[in-house]
């Protein structure tokens, strides 16, 4: 984290303008790089390899199977993300580094092996006219997948941006060049050039962790000791991934909103491309969110905490609990400011934009709710990561609870209603979520000297 604060802080004081720019691009790249990437990625392949396809069914083949494995992935990790990141975090606490590897190779057993499973039985069942080799680079794939977002939210949650994004970066570059090479060969080719890039970055991000911590034995299962774990983030990591995701199923799944592409897979064109484009905005907020509370709020959480162990006066505990009320409320402000402004930006040159893109003016008023929906799920982001910071995993998870529950329902009534209000389920959900998250977060840090002393256990 020292070596990611210090790298901003000298982006952000150098060169003026020049400097404060370079500054929010590196942050905003190593925050959000992984999203991004996969989002252009996946759409860069698509583009490249469509001129060489007589029937441009294939390409969507691709594009929406690929959509499919990452959503799969994401949910099915999605137990394991936050819990494992959490047994890493406290075992180097501990002063014990040597149980990350071994834990690390148990966790990767543990995935690849249940992921193999779920998705050849998903293949058998549900895809059985697909040949062969194209049922194996999928599943190869998933199980890819699912490993790698493992080591991803590891290596974030030990702050280790650059690697991630270096890592993705060249990833994706080896995955587009690929796919575009070996395309001759169909839908097959394109699967295989982007399964070779993801296989690329599983084993960047796990030589990133194999040159960093010691390995003193092969292998270990002790992260599934429920006296060393935090089971509660298990259920958050899932309704979380589930709950981002329950909109886009419920359109892929409605017939009145999709089409059929290849078997059970649906995509739905009035929903799924404005999403995706909306989701490339990402970059300033998060750009932001890394500056103001992974930095400046992180460092005053460190200190008032430090004053804690070390028995400093109340009122210096005050004051620092303040600084740190103070830090997160500038961070929430210029979140806002700084996506509102690009939300602006972007619905002012929504009109141009799609027409690019080949898309309808009717996707306008989708796209501007996309946008809105994206930038408060930044600030969701923000909320539940400081709250992280607090140790308030039940409030953690019950928002998580509270989004799944709103934005399925809420997606369920702006279809029954229909057109015009597509897309308003989702940014309802995320926008009452990030609300209610902020007014939680505010209680704790005006209780937090008495939390922190009269609550102890």
């Amino acid at each position: 984290m020292a070596g990611i604060g210090f790298e901003l802080r000298r982006l952000l004081r150098g060169n003026g303008l020049t400097g404060l720019l370079c500054g929010y691009g590196y942050a905003g790249l190593i925050s959000s790089g992984s999203w991004v990437l996969s989002i252009l990625g996946v759409m860069a392949i698509g583009l490249l390899a469509a001129p060489a396809f007589r029937e441009p069914a294939l390409v969507t083949q691709f594009q929406v199977s690929i959509t499919y494995v990452m959503a799969a992935s994401l949910i099915f990790t999605g137990p394991l993300q936050l819990y494992f990141s959490r047994f890493v975090a406290d075992r180097i606490y501990e002063n014990h580094e040597e149980r990350i590897v071994p834990n690390l190779v148990g966790a990767l057993v543990l995935t690849t092996t249940s992921a193999c499973l779920l998705g050849a039985l998903v293949l058998a069942t549900l895809f059985p006219t697909w040949q062969l080799l194209q049922q194996l680079l999928l599943l190869a794939t998933f199980v890819v997948l699912c490993d790698m977002w493992v080591l991803v939210v590891m290596l974030s949650g030990l702050k280790e941006y650059n690697a991630v994004l270096k890592v993705f970066l060249v990833g994706y570059l080896l995955s587009i060049t690929l796919a575009v090479a070996l395309r001759s060969f169909g839908n097959i080719g394109l699967l295989a050039g982007f399964f070779a890039g993801q296989a690329w970055m599983l084993f960047g991000f796990l030589a990133r962790v194999l040159a960093r911590y010691p390995a003193p034995e092969l292998c270990s299962f002790e992260f599934l000791d429920k006296r060393l774990g935090i089971r509660g983030l298990a259920l958050t990591g899932l309704l979380y991934n589930l709950a981002i995701w329950s909109d886009k199923l419920l359109f892929w799944f409605n017939p009145g909103t999709s089409y059929p592409v290849s078997g059970p897979l649906r995509a739905s064109v009035i929903y799924d491309m404005p999403m995706f484009i909306a989701y490339l905005s990402i970059v300033p907020g998060m750009a932001v969110y890394l500056v103001q509370i992974e930095t400046d709020f992180a460092e005053l959480h460190r200190a008032f905490y430090a004053a804690v162990r070390t028995g400093e006066p109340l009122s210096e505990l005050r004051r620092l609990r303040v600084r740190m009320t103070d830090a997160v409320r500038q961070g929430f402000h210029c979140i806002f400011k700084v996506q509102g402004l690009t939300i602006l930006m972007l619905v002012l040159a929504g009109p141009r934009l799609l027409g690019v893109l080949g898309l309808s003016p009717a996707h306008l008023a989708l796209y501007t709710l996309d946008l809105v929906a994206v930038g408060m799920q930044v600030v969701l982001l923000a909320v539940l990561n400081v709250l992280y910071y607090f140790d308030q995993r039940r409030v953690a998870l019950w928002l998580s609870v509270g989004l799944l529950v709103t934005n399925t329902v809420f997606t369920l009534l702006s279809q029954f209603a229909g057109p015009r209000f597509y897309g308003l389920g989702f940014a309802s959900a995320v926008a009452l979520t990030a609300v209610v998250g902020l007014g939680w977060l505010s209680r704790k840090l005006w209780r937090l000297e008495f939390e922190t002393f009269m609550l102890q256990r």
